[in-house]
């Protein structure tokens, strides 16, 4: 089976006239979104009314533009994916299909005391169609917070911006576009599509998440979710975690990962067979049922619990005094001595419902866990008993 990087040296002969955009370009977008733009594509400017304007003025740069840049290799800033990047962006720049493709309305956006990481880029293809991809989570300790922060009812500030970001990018694009995002900014994808201005929302002609989390089900009823639902396409790997956090529906497709557990969330090792996912059908059972027991358990806190258990955790790591988790695994000795320490310091109270809240989450997985045990006995069971019955019906003969 292949990935991504052998999906853009066989299929990135082919111009978009003669392969139609598929899901996969999607993921190798969002995945190319991860890459460090800062200096090298122009910032959103408001000024520009439509693409072509921005093309004229210089506000667009190409591929082969970063690839000469002096500062080309700023693009690999971050250290836990540079060799996977680099192979993703070198097969990019010498394919037909992604060598042409140009962007611009670039945003990278990291407030620490607001405790927002956002960014997007808008993409033109080889054929004319725009993209505007969302970033997922960077390395950054604060974006690692937000993700939690959508179990909220309340919108957090990434996903403002990314409604606020759509409407203004839009504006510079008359055609229909596309818009998706890996991980949390599958997430932004989808709610910046909901809450976008309706004559924007109108021309989106599809918005992709790959194992993106998912949304409270007040807040998709309140957002309106119904009025996209038949354009979204979600992908999530075997072993999804991520993606199936808030999501009841199975309106998904299950890709087969390489890897194992957790680490499935890294698109470059999700597995493609010629121009499409290697689609399994369904998640691990296993997987299925930690997924509920958490979701479930999520609906049942009430906000102030979710504050005080998201605060509580994002206080403690940041007692490390790593402001990325790539210096937080590099030293994890000095880490893990700055957690116990705050842990320490977390007051009766606090820690109070935070046992409360740590230990309804293990009885619901333990009782999911009695119930995936039930199941599997009563299947075995029954398989038994036709044995026993295609047996019998051999002996009375």
């Amino acid at each position: 089976m292949e990935t991504i990087i052998d999906y853009l040296k066989k299929v990135g002969k082919y111009t978009f006239l003669e392969k139609p955009f598929n899901e996969v370009d999607s993921l190798v977008l969002c995945q190319f979104s991860y890459l460090k733009f800062d200096g090298l594509v122009p910032y959103m400017e408001k000024k520009a009314k439509k693409a072509s304007e921005s093309l004229k003025d210089g506000g667009m740069v190409d591929i082969k533009y970063l690839y000469k840049h002096p500062d080309y290799d700023k693009l690999y800033g971050d250290e836990r994916y540079r060799e996977d990047n680099t192979k993703l962006f070198l097969a990019m720049v010498h394919s037909r299909r992604f060598g042409n493709i140009k962007m611009n309305n670039y945003v990278n956006y990291i407030d620490t005391k607001l405790e927002t990481q956002f960014s997007a880029i808008t993409l033109q293809l080889e054929d004319g169609n725009f993209y505007v991809a969302y970033r997922g989570t960077d390395e950054t300790i604060v974006g690692w917070k937000e993700d939690l922060d959508l179990a909220f009812s309340e919108p957090v500030p990434a996903q403002l911006m990314s409604v606020a970001y759509l409407n203004q990018t839009a504006k510079q694009i008359k055609e229909p576009f596309f818009v998706g995002g890996h991980s949390k900014g599958g997430n932004l994808a989808v709610y910046a599509s909901m809450n976008c201005q309706k004559k924007i929302q109108s021309r989106i002609k599809a918005i992709f998440s790959h194992d993106g989390p998912g949304f409270r089900p007040e807040v998709m009823k309140e957002c309106g979710y119904d009025k996209i639902e038949e354009r979204v396409h979600r992908t999530i790997p075997h072993s999804s975690l991520v993606g199936l956090i808030l999501y009841s529906e199975g309106n998904y497709r299950v890709v087969e990962s390489k890897s194992i557990g957790l680490a499935q969330h890294n698109p470059y090792t999700w597995l493609i067979s010629g121009d499409d996912f290697h689609i399994v059908k369904h998640v691990y059972s296993g997987r299925m049922f930690m997924d509920t027991a958490l979701n479930e358990w999520i609906l049942s806190l009430s906000q102030e619990q979710m504050h005080i258990f998201v605060d509580t955790l994002y206080d403690v790591v940041m007692a490390s005094e790593a402001d990325n988790l790539i210096d937080f695994t590099a030293n994890w000795k000095k880490s893990i001595q700055g957690i116990m320490a705050a842990v320490k310091n977390v007051d009766a109270e606090t820690m109070k419902v935070i046992n409360k809240i740590m230990k309804a989450l293990f009885e619901m997985i333990s009782q999911h866990a009695k119930e995936e045990f039930q199941d599997r006995a009563e299947i075995q069971k029954n398989k038994f008993d036709e044995k026993i019955n295609h047996l019998e019906h051999i002996f009375k003969k």
